[in-house]
């Protein structure tokens, strides 16, 4: 193997780690936001953790799986096989999950959060049964 694809693999792996310390970390704030009074020095401060979480690590996170991950699906024409176009799919769910806590995160933010403790603690589970999925896949190829 080349280097470039060794390097693009690093800043991969990389990526996915951080993009998921962010998906399961983001919800565990909002568990504990949904107790703080609104407009609470508390609830302004979950509100700068949850602004900088997401924008400055999980986004850029998310960005680079976008672009070095279909990249290397290409060079290794894994693309081709049943296996990737299963953990595509949960990558996608992945993607999915993680715009909607984009948008719960603006609720909070405009003081329009609806959603209970409860709720938060349940969506908490959501990233990591998929992050089992994409593992699986990965490392097992089951198909």
């Amino acid at each position: 193997m080349d280097d470039l694809y060794l390097w693009v693999k690093v800043a991969h792996v990389i990526a996915v780690m951080s993009w998921m310390a962010g998906i399961l970390y983001l919800p565990r704030l909002f568990v504990y936001h949904v107790d703080a009074a609104p407009g609470s020095e508390q609830s302004e401060t979950f509100k700068i953790m949850e602004r900088r979480l997401l924008r400055g690590i999980m986004n850029p996170a998310m960005l680079v799986v976008w672009v070095t991950g279909p990249y290397l699906a290409y060079l290794s024409e894994f693309y081709t096989e049943v296996w990737f176009g299963a953990k595509f799919l949960l990558v996608i769910a992945m993607t999915g999950f993680h715009m909607a806590m984009g948008r719960w995160r603006k609720a909070f933010e405009l003081g329009e959060n609806t959603k209970s403790q409860k709720f938060f603690r349940f969506a908490n589970e959501g990233p990591t049964i998929l992050m089992f999925g994409i593992v699986i896949f990965v490392i097992v190829k089951p198909f």
